[in-house]
C-alpha cells in the first residue's frame, strides 16, 4: 500500500493514496454542488480534503478533469429514475418528491448540473453525464417510438422541479404536501412515458376517415 503526506490545519499527516483520492473527489463533489464549476476552486476543495492543492492536482491533473470525475460519480447511481418501467411513473415521482423536500439532502447531481451550467465547458461535461448514466437508460426502458425525444423531456422536468425546489426554493412547491406533488408529477410525468397511441397517419396527423 503506498501513502501520501497531505498537510492540513493540524500539520502533515500520512494517508493511503486510494483513501487521499476518495477524499479529494468527495469535497470536490460537496464544492461544486454548493458553489458550481465556476464558484469553486481547487484550494477550496483541497481544504475540505484536508490536502494540498499541489495534491489535488497530482491526482486529478486539473480542475476540468477532477469536475469531470465528480460530475461522473455524482450520475452513476440513479437516485431518482426508477430501472423498472412497469413502475417509472410511480416511482419516479415518488422519488422525485422526497428528494426535494426541504428536508432532503441538498448535495444532488441535479443541483450540481444546475449550478455549473453557466459554464460551456461544465455543460459539455454535464451532457455527456447525463447521457452516459441517464439518457441512454431512459431511451432503452421508455415504450413506443420517439423514446429519446421523450427522455430528454422527462429529465427536463426532473431538473426544472430540482431548480425551482432545491436552487430557487419557490415557496408554493416548497410548501406543497409531498403526497399531493407526488401525485401531480405522476399525471405530468405518466404524460410523457406512456406509449402515444398510434394515429394511423404517417405524419403524426389523425387518420383520414371515409363519407358515409
Amino acid at each position: 500500500m503506498t501513502a501520501d503526506t497531505g498537510e492540513s490545519g493540524d500539520g502533515p499527516r500520512r494517508r493511503d493514496a486510494a483513501a487521499t483520492r476518495e477524499a479529494i473527489l468527495n469535497s470536490a463533489i460537496e464544492a461544486f454542488t454548493r458553489l458550481g464549476y465556476d464558484g469553486a476552486g481547487v484550494r477550496e476543495v483541497a481544504a475540505g480534503a484536508g490536502v494540498t492543492a499541489m495534491l489535488v492536482n497530482r491526482y486529478f491533473g486539473s480542475k476540468e478533469k477532477l469536475f469531470a470525475e465528480a460530475v461522473d460519480r455524482s450520475f452513476a447511481p440513479r437516485t431518482v429514475v426508477s430501472d423498472d418501467p412497469s413502475v417509472l411513473s410511480e416511482r419516479t415521482a415518488a422519488r422525485l418528491a422526497a428528494r426535494t423536500s426541504p428536508e432532503a439532502d441538498d448535495l444532488d447531481p441535479f443541483v450540481l448540473m444546475l449550478r455549473s451550467v453557466a459554464n460551456p465547458r461544465a455543460a459539455e461535461i454535464i451532457r455527456a453525464g447525463i447521457e452516459k448514466h441517464v439518457g441512454r437508460h431512459l431511451t432503452d426502458i421508455l415504450p413506443g417510438p420517439d423514446a429519446a425525444p421523450r427522455a430528454e423531456l422527462l429529465l427536463s422536468l426532473i431538473a426544472g422541479v430540482w431548480l425551482m425546489c432545491k436552487v430557487i426554493a419557490t415557496p408554493a412547491l416548497t410548501g406543497m404536501d409531498q403526497g399531493a406533488l407526488t401525485r401531480q408529477l405522476h399525471d405530468l410525468i405518466e404524460v410523457i412515458v406512456a406509449t402515444p397511441p398510434d394515429t394511423g397517419g404517417g405524419d403524426g396527423a389523425p387518420a383520414a376517415t371515409s363519407p358515409g
